[in-house]
């Protein structure tokens, strides 16, 4: 696992997805120390416009030449269609934060070539 994690980031372009209401969000956190860290980092959410003046996108195949890696910061039901529309998008990497996986979200990203972390928390694993 500790390989994989080095390689995700060592990766440059990250969408987070999930809710960024407030600051205690943990989309938002994470969104923040990406960005931080100096990772180009796009929030998607399709109820919103931007998080603090950064444009946030409605979905994975909105934003301009693509990511490298998402980070699902969602309830699993929700982090299982956007991994199908990232397949679509042929993202190869696929961070589940904490509790946004499930068993079939692992397993479809496992059946289309997908590399997987899950169980981790991106703002732990980058200090």
């Amino acid at each position: 696992m500790e390989k994989l994690v080095k390689d995700f980031l060592k990766q440059k372009r990250f969408a987070v997805a999930g809710s960024f209401k407030n600051e205690n969000k943990y989309a938002y956190k994470i969104l923040k120390a990406l960005i931080k860290k100096g990772y180009e980092a796009y929030p998607v959410n399709p109820r919103i416009n931007d998080v603090d003046g950064i444009k946030c996108y409605k979905r994975i195949s909105d934003i301009p030449l693509g990511v490298d890696v998402v980070n699902l910061v969602t309830p699993s039901l929700i982090s299982e269609s956007i991994v199908k529309e990232c397949a679509g998008q042929s993202v190869k990497k696929i961070w589940f934060q904490p509790g946004a996986e499930s068993e079939e979200a692992i397993k479809f990203c496992h059946d289309n070539g997908m590399s997987v972390i899950h169980g981790l928390c991106v703002m732990l694993e980058s200090l």
